[in-house]
């Protein structure tokens, strides 16, 4: 839906909105935003509201700390949970004080690679994104224990499914905000849900991903739960992954159909699907970026490890689902929701279009089962594995031209020097798993 200025300031007024939050996103991924009272709408409307960047992860220095915040007005949207006084929130691009781009602002990167997928043709790429997350208990003072919800499986309803009561109210408060809900259901682990929505263009994709992940804790919360999309949060249970559906279009033609294909795929398809596979390696450190991402990233729990593709079989990174036409498309596996979406869906649309530019032939499908192969057998087959930590990602982001350029210098610098903390910090510390190994041992 699309607003005008006067739109926001009429509804304000209508509906008694009386703080508004401008909201934006860092390179971690993390929501951040600035709340005006109403007295200053009209203001951040002009693109006039300034904000300390030096305080944000991977933005800028003190000395040049001065950042605007340029509301994108088609994401206005009043939380419903709030009746009194309301809040609302526009989503902002970030701009530098002589009226550039931001050259840090994860946004801005997902348009500066959609605006190159333009240039060569595709005017769409399409997302449909699929977060799970945990819900676990909560103590007397509201701080998250490690105790589940329930103990339902895949697809369990009440009273197994705890959690469904919290569930569905969050369902009914993204259809307010306007999500268009495709399902909502248990997931494997005991405590885990996936709630799907409709596809959606790349930017409002991601957009909506952020809010998705707002409205799940907020709601969680006011059932004394929390949820968490940590990738890993349990150890001898499935992990929490963010499966993201992509294709492209040219106007309204979907440019990954060819009914005269076997399996319906057109060479771009193809082309794009080789690219992905040539940079996974490169870009997992966005789309796996904690050190926790690899916990998850192991056999034996449904995660794909391995860089392989295939049209009817789950155990490969890339999986062709089997609808055609309009709804062709390919699901990129390997994505958790502790991701950047911005970044993720960045750095996924830069290697597919290598693929396309380059006209990279796509190995041959995976038909196996991946998991019960052998490493010689996976070798002999060409398939390579994922980073098997945050260290060994970060070096492959570095070493692989394509994805750093889809990142840009400014933001690969700051979000290398943070995540190199982050690793260090937890090489360095002694883990729990160590002293039960160890302690009495020696």
């Amino acid at each position: 839906m699309s607003f005008s200025k006067e739109d926001i300031i009429r509804i304000s007024k209508e509906q008694n909105v009386r703080f508004i939050r401008l909201q934006f996103t860092d390179l971690l991924g993390t929501i951040k935003n600035v709340e005006i009272p109403f007295s200053q709408l009209e203001k951040a409307l002009d693109n006039k509201m300034m904000f300390d960047g030096s305080s944000i992860e991977g933005y800028v220095r003190i000395e040049e700390s001065d950042m605007y915040l340029y509301p994108d007005l088609d994401t206005w949207l009043i939380y419903p949970w709030v009746t009194e006084d309301r809040i609302a929130r526009l989503i902002c691009d970030v701009y530098m004080p002589d009226g550039t781009p931001f050259a840090g602002d994860p946004r801005g990167i997902l348009k500066r690679a959609l605006k190159e997928a333009e240039d060569m043709g595709f005017t769409t790429m399409n997302v449909g994104p699929e977060p799970e997350f945990f819900l676990f208990k909560t103590d007397e003072k509201g701080n998250p224990t490690l105790e589940l919800n329930d103990q339902g499986g895949y697809f369990d309803l009440a009273p197994t499914d705890l959690g469904e009561n919290c569930r569905r109210e969050i369902v009914l408060t993204l259809e307010e905000m306007g999500f268009e809900i495709e399902a909502s259901h248990h997931e494997v682990a005991p405590g885990q849900h996936e709630i799907d929505f409709k596809y959606a263009a790349a930017i409002k994709a991601a957009d909506q991903i952020q809010t998705f992940k707002l409205v799940v804790k907020t709601i969680a919360r006011q059932h004394g739960l929390h949820a968490t999309f940590m990738p890993k949060p349990l150890f001898g249970v499935n992990g929490s992954g963010m499966h993201c559906h992509q294709s492209l279009f040219n106007g309204k033609v979907n440019s990954f159909y060819d009914e005269s294909d076997r399996l319906g795929l057109s060479e771009t398809a193809r082309q794009y699907m080789a690219g992905i596979l040539k940079h996974a390696r490169g870009f997992a450190a966005i789309t796996n970026p904690t050190v926790n991402s690899y916990k998850r990233l192991v056999p034996g729990y449904e995660a794909p490890c391995y860089v392989a593709w295939s049209a009817s079989n789950r155990s490969p990174m890339i999986r062709i689902p089997a609808s055609r036409g309009l709804s062709t498309r390919i699901e990129a596996r390997n994505p958790d929701p502790a991701a950047n979406p911005y970044l993720s869906l960045a750095v996924m649309l830069k290697a597919g279009l290598d693929g396309i530019k380059n006209k990279m032939v796509l190995p041959a499908p995976t038909d196996r089962n991946i998991y019960v192969m052998s490493e010689e057998e996976r070798i002999a087959e060409g398939i390579p594995s994922l980073p098997s930590d945050l260290r060994e990602a970060l070096t492959e982001l570095v070493n692989d031209e394509v994805i750093c350029d889809a990142l840009g210098e400014h933001a690969l610098t700051h979000f290398y020097e943070l995540k190199e903390i982050e690793w260090d910090m937890y090489r360095t510390q002694v883990h729990q798993w160590e002293r039960d190994q160890y302690i009495t041992l020696y």
